[in-house]
């Protein structure tokens, strides 16, 4: 069964040359816009088996964000808000109006500045494991460890990106990963959001994430118990593409509801 849903072939799949780079997706399915995105590190194929999941319901777009996958490399020092730009600039290139988005760590993160650029856009996304705001400061041993000299301790990254240039550039801007939203900016957000994560995600401050729940008007929280950070994985898959999809099919509310 696995086999079938890896070997997909998507719809369509092309490297759109936008904002100066070139950005590679994937589409499947049909029906409203749902953008899927990867974590820091990882590509679009880290959601190729979810896709099944969702393609009887959503035109699927399986995204290679900057610096990641079959997308071109850095070229310039990695800025959250940036990658977010990049995006936005595919999405007009596509032609979307609104969609409706899930963001796993890096990816959630890029949806909320995703969410500022262009406040219209989203109609209603899940984050997993993101807040919008991390510091890759705060987390020194992660510096220590995630290095090119530590490769084969990551073996995964040989199978998610297109070249050891693309794995030199992600491991070598790991070190600019800041990004930060003041309380301002979570107000102005207008996409309903539902804030997932694990109890034991060592990697999540809960201050901010009670900090974005108290600014963000429409949102749901859902903390899974016993859970580290990729908390849509494995044996909570199942839970998840549940609940999602249940959250995703909301109507938007309207003004003054």
């Amino acid at each position: 069964m696995s086999t079938n849903i890896f070997s997909q072939a998507p719809k369509k799949s092309e490297s759109a040359l936008v904002n100066g780079k070139k950005i590679y997706y994937e589409v499947y399915g049909k029906g409203e816009s749902l953008l899927l995105l990867h974590g820091y590190s990882m590509s679009s194929k880290s959601w190729k088996s979810y896709v099944s999941d969702f393609e009887k319901e959503y035109e699927v777009y399986l995204i290679d964000l900057t610096g990641h996958g079959r997308s071109e490399v850095f070229k310039e020092d990695l800025s959250i808000k940036a990658v977010a730009e990049d995006l936005n600039f595919l999405i007009q290139y596509l032609k979307l109006e609104k969609v409706k988005a899930i963001g796993f760590s890096f990816g959630g993160d890029v949806l909320y500045q995703l969410a500022l650029i262009n406040p219209a856009l989203i109609e209603s996304m899940v984050t997993i494991g993101a807040v919008g705001t991390w510091n890759v400061n705060d987390f020194p041993h992660y510096l220590e460890t995630y290095t090119y000299e530590n490769l084969d301790d990551f073996p995964w990254l040989k199978e998610l990106h297109a070249s050891d240039a693309h794995i030199r550039g992600i491991l070598h801007q790991f070190q600019n990963y800041v990004v930060y939203l003041s309380d301002k900016e979570i107000q102005q957000i207008q996409a309903e959001v539902l804030i997932m994560m694990g109890d034991d995600d060592e990697g999540m401050d809960f201050d901010e994430v009670a900090r974005l729940k108290k600014n963000l008007s429409n949102s749901d929280i859902w903390i899974l118990p016993d859970v580290s950070h990729g908390a849509h994985e494995g044996e909570n898959k199942e839970e998840f593409v549940l609940k999602a999809k249940k959250f995703l099919a909301k109507k938007p509310k309207t003004d003054g509801e």
